[in-house]
């Protein structure tokens, strides 16, 4: 039997038209790809992978993924990942439900106690990645700050849908607020980061504390994050044929995660239609050129300095979304903002305390 979520409607859509008039004017915008960025998605190609919108759920979380497309190539030159030197631990947290796998990194140099810790959500639009697709970019984290990355493996739509991850998000955050001393962490250095639907999920936790009494995070990364719901945007309009995300591909995630198209407004979802960000924590938000959530992370960003909070965003160029996990393999150009992308950690050491090597843009 078919599945109904995995068909893609009709193209009659005023999305559908934006998005042609931008290409005409734009061109393709795979055409604009970095060559290692290209080389990564042109061995997925070859290991199988094809277009979400074609696919159920299942078989999406079980197509091949950017790592191991990396290690592919990397085997085919003779060569192997260098070891990063940071020892992953999978553990148990809680969800909003019950129990939630997770993993712990901890880099070297780290202390018996008071390190800075932070908080990472995987991406996948709330429907595909876990702790494996993004153990990466966990590791990069944990390895260029110094500080110890607890990895969220919460619940997927469509089998939970929205508002499950959210609520799984801010349970998470909870338990961690919790165990810090017990993970040899300091409460008053905690930090979140996330990628597209997990940096919406950063987001939301970093909202929803501000206005509590508990602990504030100190640091927001946020990874070309889910930030509205417009799909009439400038970048969704150049990103029509994008793959392996592009407009088609975002409709989908959304049709899996949403009973009813109407809570894809929901605030959680639709950062940008937030009124009141003052007193959120800083933030950085790194953002793909060829992404359809590129403008709704630079209208993120300007709503952040509009309402006083330090921001810092810059776009890496000739990059898809899902770039981070392909740092080994991709150089990235960045645009916009030259500021080193780890400069967002440094309220995460203490005073004195060297940045880790191997820092790059």
């Amino acid at each position: 039997m078919s599945d109904p979520h995995s068909h893609e409607p009709s193209h009659d859509r005023k999305d559908d038209s934006i998005g042609r008039i931008a290409e005409l004017i734009g061109g393709d915008p795979m055409q604009r790809l970095d060559a290692d960025m290209k080389h990564v998605l042109d061995r997925l190609t070859e290991m199988g992978a094809r277009p979400l919108e074609l696919l159920s759920p299942d078989v999406a979380r079980r197509q091949p993924r950017p790592a191991e497309a990396i290690s592919a190539i990397l085997g085919r030159q003779g060569r192997e990942r260098p070891d990063d030197g940071v020892e992953a631990e999978d553990i148990v947290l809680d969800g909003a439900e019950g129990d939630l796998p997770g993993r712990i990194y901890r880099p070297l140099g780290l202390l018996s106690r008071l390190n800075p810790m932070v908080l990472y959500f995987h991406g996948g639009g709330f429907v595909t990645g876990d702790l494996d697709s993004h153990d990466a970019s966990a590791r990069a984290i944990a390895r260029r700050t110094g500080a110890i990355v607890v990895s969220v493996a919460y619940r997927l739509a469509p089998e939970h849908p929205f508002p499950a991850a959210h609520d799984d998000a801010w349970a998470a955050w909870n338990w961690l607020n919790q165990q810090a001393k017990t993970l040899a962490g300091d409460k008053k250095r905690l930090a979140l980061a996330g990628e597209d639907a997990g940096a919406n999920l950063a987001a939301h936790v970093a909202l929803r504390a501000r206005a509590g009494r508990g602990a504030q995070p100190v640091h927001q990364v946020l990874i070309h994050p889910i930030a509205g719901n417009d799909m009439t945007t400038a970048s969704y309009g150049e990103t029509l044929r994008a793959r392996p995300i592009g407009l088609p591909a975002m409709r989908w995630r959304f049709r899996q995660v949403f009973a009813d198209e109407a809570e894809s407004a929901d605030a959680r979802i639709n950062l940008v239609a937030h009124e009141d960000w003052a007193g959120v924590a800083p933030a950085t938000i790194v953002l793909a050129g060829i992404d359809p959530l590129r403008s709704e992370g630079e209208a993120l960003a300007e709503m952040l300095e509009q309402a006083g909070v330090a921001v810092n965003c810059w776009t890496y160029e000739g990059v898809v979304q899902g770039f981070s996990g392909s740092a080994s393999s991709s150089p990235r150009r960045c645009s916009r903002n030259r500021t080193r992308p780890t400069r967002w950690a440094r309220p995460l050491r203490r005073p004195g305390t060297a940045s880790p090597p191997n820092q790059h843009c």
